[in-house]
């Protein structure tokens, strides 16, 4: 789906997201999930490596993890995942988020095209690694079948890259929202990391700095932006 900018308005910055930000206690893990321990962990690391095939350990990012890595990498290039779309689609409760004001986290989901970021690890300990990604990225048993690797496209060449939350609308928290109201919850949600319209902004931001465009994230930050004027 394309998305057209919003003409006459100005896009979120940082001293909106200033207005929605606020001090949130850490509620601790989710009762209702399986935290991951050391041996589910390396179990799962070394299945997704098994996964991997020959050659390089290439990381595909699309939104955080552009604006904080918290990985080593060799290597990074502007590449696109064909088939596959950004999406404020999970049902976030925690987090940037809390359960008085849930809020939504951004996937992959089916469709379209993102332009994103391959980072490529260094050669050495994969299994070390994807144990460290993992301990960042999937802090419960139930989200693992959410990571995959995708074909990425730089130009001819293709990477095999592996990429979190890349989901099918069957997953567990998925929502399909208009995108007015993925603005509303996104413009109102923060919880103990900080605010959902922080996360948009960051996300916009490092994107932009790389020559990067997402009309979709684009006419959302608008949205969101006018939705915050509004709370006064």
């Amino acid at each position: 789906m394309q998305y057209g900018r919003m003409e006459g308005r100005r896009r979120l910055t940082a001293d909106l997201v200033a207005r929605v930000e606020r001090e949130i206690p850490d509620p601790g893990p989710d009762p209702s999930r399986t935290e991951m321990d050391d041996a589910t962990r390396s179990a799962a690391a070394r299945a997704l490596l098994a996964e991997k095939g020959e050659g390089p350990f290439w990381l595909f990012a699309y939104g955080s993890l552009i604006w904080k890595p918290a990985f080593d990498h060799e290597e990074e290039r502007a590449v696109t995942a064909h088939g596959w779309r950004r999406s404020f689609c999970l049902d976030m409760r925690r987090w940037r988020a809390t359960e008085d004001q849930p809020g939504l986290m951004m996937a992959l989901v089916r469709g379209g095209s993102c332009r994103g970021v391959a980072y490529r690890l260094p050669d050495g300990d994969d299994e070390a690694q994807m144990i460290r990604l993992l301990e960042r990225e999937v802090p419960y048993t139930e989200f693992l079948p959410w990571t995959r690797w995708l074909t990425l496209r730089d130009g001819a060449e293709r990477i095999r890259a592996l990429t979190f939350y890349a989901m099918t609308p069957s997953a567990e928290n998925f929502i399909t929202l208009p995108i007015a109201e993925q603005a509303t919850r996104i413009a109102r949600a923060a919880g103990h990391a900080g605010s959902n319209a922080a996360y948009l902004h960051n996300t916009v931001v490092h994107l932009d700095e790389r020559g990067i465009r997402d009309s979709y994230l684009h006419l959302l930050e608008d949205l969101v932006a006018e939705e915050i004027r509004g709370l006064g």
